[in-house]
């Protein structure tokens, strides 16, 4: 009963938004397929594309061909990226930081650059004519829940791959189901019915990992369309002064945002893959 409750208040919200949005200029809840409702090409799509295009122009053109006493813009990249290893690397493990850089500096980069797309001129209030009504050309891509949600999917696929590969499916189930009681310092009584506590637990638990691709979506998706809102309502009402602090707000989200992402990823490779950092170190010394 209790979820039905919540559906329907959510649905409830979801058309209030979608009110709101219609009548005020905003951001639609749903993204507009640009060749009509049969086609896959979205108007998030297109902003998404080009600005992963353009991240990695510049990228390219910053780094170059590396030099032993980096430019300026090399020297950028460079800090990002070692930014990005030393705040991970004591979350994720030290035999795993290496090999998930890649992906967290990857998520990083884009969600960051996909968040502040949306305040440049022109997202998000470019209109064309399409069959006679006006439809938005430009969104933001985050702000469109399919492409959270995809975000999410390919950082839990990746998940799944670092903890067998470096942790393996013994220790991946032992994490979650095992007897986490030492035998030696609990009497055998409590010890044995422990068994089937952490059993129960480790169920609730692999409810937890299905839906943090919901939380993880959903949040980031949240805080991107509703700052778009923000800033259309408050340029709504005037177009001078009004919005800009809004707009200082919105790099800040925008920042938060991409790292927060990026930091429960890591949470979540670390839980299991710096567990097995010890259990290497044990089997080292023994």
């Amino acid at each position: 009963m209790l979820r039905v409750t919540k559906l329907a208040t959510f649905g409830a919200f979801f058309a209030a938004v979608t009110a709101f949005a219609e009548e005020h200029g905003g951001v639609e809840p749903k993204a507009t397929m640009l060749m009509g409702k049969g086609s896959l090409i979205s108007n998030s799509m297109i902003t998404s594309w080009v600005v992963a295009l353009v991240v990695i122009i510049l990228v390219r053109l910053a780094i170059r061909k590396p030099k032993l006493v980096p430019t300026a813009g090399q020297a950028m990249v460079e800090s990002l990226v070692q930014g990005i290893l030393d705040l991970t690397q004591p979350i994720v493990g030290n035999r795993v930081a290496q090999h998930t850089l890649p992906l967290l500096i990857g998520l990083f980069t884009y969600i960051l650059a996909q968040n502040w797309s949306g305040l440049f001129p022109g997202v998000g209030t470019v209109f064309v004519k399409h069959h006679g009504e006006w439809m938005e050309f430009v969104r933001p891509g985050n702000a469109d829940l399919n492409s959270t949600i995809a975000l999410a999917i390919v950082s839990m696929l990746c998940w799944l791959y670092f903890i067998l590969r470096f942790a393996g499916l013994k220790l991946v189930i032992k994490d979650l189901f095992g007897n986490k009681a030492d035998p030696k310092e609990v009497p055998t009584a409590i010890y044995i019915p422990l068994f089937a506590i952490f059993f129960a637990v480790g169920l609730i638990e692999v409810v937890s990992i299905i839906f943090r691709p919901i939380s993880l979506s959903f949040r980031l998706f949240g805080n991107v369309f509703g700052g778009e809102n923000l800033l259309h309502a408050m340029s709504g009402i005037t177009r001078w002064g009004l919005p800009i602090p809004f707009y200082f707000l919105e790099l800040l989200i925008g920042f938060v945002q991409a790292l927060v992402f990026v930091l429960l990823v890591s949470v979540y490779i670390g839980l299991i893959c710096n567990h097995g950092d010890e259990h290497h170190e044990e089997g080292a010394h023994h």
